[in-house]
């Protein structure tokens, strides 16, 4: 089976020869005073539920729009495909962006065809024509309507985990369970803002001491999970988590993508490669080899190529010219043995929430 189908690996040759945006990098008002990222809030918020103001849970009703080389996006395609949710949500693909955001895929979708929009602003300016900021990927979308239920991908995996659980697969695993939420929570905001959000802090820094700062935090958080995998086979002991998938979204892209554009910033010798941690690299395969990346977003990572047997042209990170390594062979290292299969753990550790800290720990 292709990773791709030829429609979508068009999609992305013909966005070569479309004129970037003007401005590279994130606008001002995500700059703080320092100099330091300040990433857009989600500005469509509605949980799925059936409580006041929710969106009701209805197989068939709602779709996705993400790009798979977005992390956030990838993130609910992963989390989609483990709870047998997929054909219930759809996921259709964004494929790059022009002076108006993000592209819908031409491919593989009628999205333009039954709404008459081409670009994600689109579904964003009809659902509130006073919207102030930037279309984001992923996007959740209520066909009935046409209008965006929620760009928070903060929150998204949860609401499949838990709202969506009558229409889970069978074997589909508990992400979420209730005894560990509040420690998965906890966990989940240390991985956004110090792993996930933590490359981006780096890249689209203003300041060279907020970019240091950022670097310095990101690869100490490595280090903390590198000895917490040392006796665990996942975050919380012997079972696949939800912040297992959230730490894997940076892992699956890190040495493609986010450490060639580190190395830009504070060269290549000060740039650890995911390998140099040990346990953190055997999870990494583990998960990968468990599934966590499937033929799709294995052409979305670099490491499969399409139809057409040519690979993703590039990714908006790697800078021009970095000798990565070749595609099969990064394949290569990641169906690598890993040895951790004997592995359980306990659940507990020295993450966040010691010391009595979780029990003042409110979810929203």
């Amino acid at each position: 089976m292709a990773a791709i189908t030829s429609a979508i690996e068009a999609d992305y040759i013909n966005l070569l020869h479309i004129e970037p945006p003007k401005s590279e990098g994130l606008p001002a008002p995500e700059v703080n005073n320092d100099g330091a990222l300040k990433r857009q809030r989600n500005y469509f918020t509605t949980r799925f539920g059936d409580g006041e103001g929710q969106a009701p849970v209805e197989p068939g009703r709602y779709f996705i729009l993400g790009s798979l080389g977005c992390g956030w996006a990838r993130r609910e395609h992963i989390i989609l495909r483990l709870l047998g949710l997929s054909e219930a949500v759809p996921f259709y693909l964004l494929t790059g962006k022009d002076s108006d955001g993000w592209l819908i895929a031409t491919g593989d979708n009628d999205i333009r065809e039954r709404f008459g929009y081409d670009h994600l602003n689109d579904f964003y300016r009809a659902t509130d024509p006073n919207f102030p900021g930037r279309g984001t990927s992923p996007t959740v979308i209520d066909s009935h309507t046409g209008k965006v239920v929620s760009n928070d991908y903060h929150v998204l995996p949860h609401d499949w985990e838990v709202a969506w659980k009558a229409f889970h697969a069978p074997d589909a695993p508990d992400l979420y369970p209730e005894d560990l939420r509040i420690d998965i929570d906890l966990l989940n905001q240390q991985l956004f803002d110090d792993v996930n959000n933590g490359t981006y802090k780096v890249i689209f820094a203003q300041s060279r001491r907020a970019a240091q700062a950022a670097f310095e935090v990101f690869y100490a958080r490595l280090g903390d999970y590198d000895f917490r995998l040392s006796t665990r086979r996942y975050l919380f002991g012997a079972s696949l988590s939800d912040s297992d998938v959230r730490l894997f979204q940076t892992l699956s892209t890190f040495e493609r993508f986010y450490r060639p554009a580190l190395a830009a910033v504070f060269g290549e010798e000060a740039t650890k490669p995911l390998p140099a941690f040990e346990h953190l690299w055997g999870y990494a395969r583990d998960l990968f080899q468990q599934g966590l990346a499937s033929e799709k977003e294995q052409y979305f990572l670099g490491l499969l190529p399409g139809p057409s047997g040519n690979y993703l042209p590039n990714n908006g990170f790697t800078p021009k010219g970095y000798p990565l390594r070749p595609h099969a062979e990064s394949l290569a290292d990641w169906l690598a043995p890993h040895d951790r299969a004997a592995l359980t753990g306990s659940s507990e550790s020295s993450g966040p929430g010691g010391a009595g800290s979780r029990e003042h720990w409110q979810y929203i």
